[in-house]
């Protein structure tokens, strides 16, 4: 049965690119009180728009939209949703503020991923926080038209006892101190998304817990830039990295280097460069 590899990341050839990602992104972290304190109220603004744009994007990736008054009006709960896409953004953005406002007395268990599974559907009719009760797969539409299956993820009566394993392996790991967390973080969120737990939500809630993980090591750079949108924006690179990476997963031959760079290097370092240039731009034009 599934576990997970604390072994293979150890063991992953590490390029002199990523570790001046990871060393970029360490001194971003170090500058993060520094960038609150220099602009406070802009910060807030930020977050505002960080907000909202991370509802917007990470729904639109998945085909849910809502008009742009509509999306502001949701985002700030002046308003009752409408019609299904309105309904699964507001359940996003009741998830990301749970993130955003409670992170830290989040346990990272299963049964905690369910229950953000469950509130990301409170106003639908489907009922979340169950995994799945049938095989999934997914699926790639080519230009012409034509579907194929890009990856087959773990089987239904498999789901719980993985979700199990990889949180208990993942937690060790986290614990231990062994592993650098930046790569803890984006090989969980692959193995989440090779397992694909949940019938529909899977990239959403792939999202969620990037920024719950990431809150969690310190990395608080989602609260003013919005990760989602970042992925949005990248996402021809995000796919083709995520395939790359789960070529071979099922037998634990799969490279994990294409995602980490991807995860760290296109989407996190880009994000903390955006946070700067912003609260540099606003310190010197107030």
């Amino acid at each position: 049965m599934y576990l997970f590899d604390l072994d293979k990341i150890k063991n992953q050839l590490l390029s002199q690119k990523l570790l001046q990602t990871i060393t970029l992104i360490a001194e971003y972290k170090g500058k993060q009180d520094l960038f609150k304190q220099q602009a406070p109220q802009t910060l807030d603004t930020l977050r505002i728009v960080a907000l909202a744009q991370s509802t917007e994007s990470s729904n639109r990736i998945e085909g849910i939209t809502a008009q742009g008054d509509r999306l502001l009006e949701l985002v700030q709960e002046n308003a009752v949703p409408l019609d299904r896409s309105e309904r699964e953004i507001a359940g996003y953005r009741d998830v990301l503020s749970t993130i955003h406002n409670s992170y830290e007395s989040i346990p990272f268990t299963p049964g905690v991923v369910l229950q953000l599974h469950r509130d990301l559907y409170h106003y639908e009719a489907y009922v979340g926080g169950k995994w799945k009760s049938v095989d999934n797969e997914i699926v790639a539409t080519n230009s012409d038209g034509t579907r194929e299956i890009t990856f087959r993820p773990l089987p239904a009566y498999a789901t719980p006892d993985a979700m199990l394993q990889l949180h208990q392996g993942f937690n060790i790991a986290w614990e231990s101190g062994e592993v650098e967390r930046l790569l803890l973080i984006p090989t969980y969120i692959l193995d989440f998304l090779c397992i694909h737990p949940f019938l529909d939500g899977n990239g959403r809630m792939s999202r969620l817990l990037t920024l719950l993980l990431l809150y969690k090591a310190g990395y608080e750079v989602g609260r003013y830039i919005s990760l989602e949108r970042i992925v949005e924006q990248t996402k021809q690179s995000y796919y083709s990295t995520l395939r790359q990476s789960s070529v071979g997963w099922h037998s634990r031959q799969h490279q994990l280097l294409p995602w980490w760079d991807y995860f760290l290097g296109m989407m996190l370092l880009m994000a903390y460069r955006e946070f700067e240039q912003r609260v540099t731009t606003i310190g010197t034009n107030p």
